[in-house]
């Protein structure tokens, strides 16, 4: 089985390596790391990832797989990455996307009709993309599978194991990697979080980001 992720300058680094961490462990998985031209990628992290490859050696993908990113915006204004990601979804048995990959998603036409999230900082723009919001960690569609933000790429992985290779094996993975999530602070959903939190760091961080994705977005619809 082909698992293929997608990645590209200034993705969030946990979209990817979280997911990933957990799939690679998923029974007879060929995991492949692909870049647009197989060179070093920077996360947003102040480090970068070396790919396996480029697009041009990368196989057909079983499980398509898009991480997301303030590089996002870049990504989908970028025709060989969105078709790359089109053509590998024609022939892929799960398309997926964590956190804002899923407007990479949008961008290659995959979204259309379907059910979906993203980070709820963001979670207004699929529409856009003529998707419809629901407010879950994951979401599937058909083939079609959204995570949240960041995390929530963990919670993703696990049930793509599960509907791949049974809940048994989905469980003795997260066994082996103690994904036993027990967090020292509540608060990582906007339903837990205390309204000034919220407002703070959309303040802060959000609303801008938010209102640049959208000008991108817009720009190619």
């Amino acid at each position: 089985m082909n698992i293929v992720l997608v990645l590209f300058d200034n993705v969030t680094q946990l979209d990817f390596t979280g997911p990933v961490q957990f799939l690679s462990r998923l029974p007879g998985a060929k995991v492949h790391v692909v870049s647009k031209d197989g060179a070093a990628v920077k996360t947003d992290c102040g480090f970068s990832i070396l790919p396996r490859s480029g697009f041009g050696q990368c196989p057909q993908a079983d499980v398509l797989c898009v991480p997301g990113g303030h590089g996002v915006r870049d990504a989908i204004v970028d025709q060989v990455i969105v078709d790359f990601v089109r053509q590998q979804a024609n022939g892929a048995d799960y398309i997926t996307s964590v956190c804002t990959g899923a407007f990479i998603l949008g961008a290659a036409g995959l979204l259309q009709g379907k059910k979906a999230t993203c980070h709820w900082a963001y979670t207004q723009l699929l529409p856009l993309f003529g998707a419809m919001h629901q407010p879950a960690r994951v979401v599937h569609d058909g083939n079609v599978i959204t995570a949240g933000g960041v995390t929530s790429g963990i919670d993703f992985a696990l049930e793509l194991i599960a509907a791949i290779s049974g809940e048994d094996v989905a469980r003795t993975i997260q066994l082996a990697l103690e994904y036993d999530p027990a967090p020292p602070f509540g608060g990582g959903s906007l339903a837990h979080s205390k309204e000034e939190t919220v407002r703070r760091l959309r303040a802060d961080v959000y609303d801008q980001a938010a209102a640049e994705m959208e000008i991108a977005i817009k720009a190619i619809i």
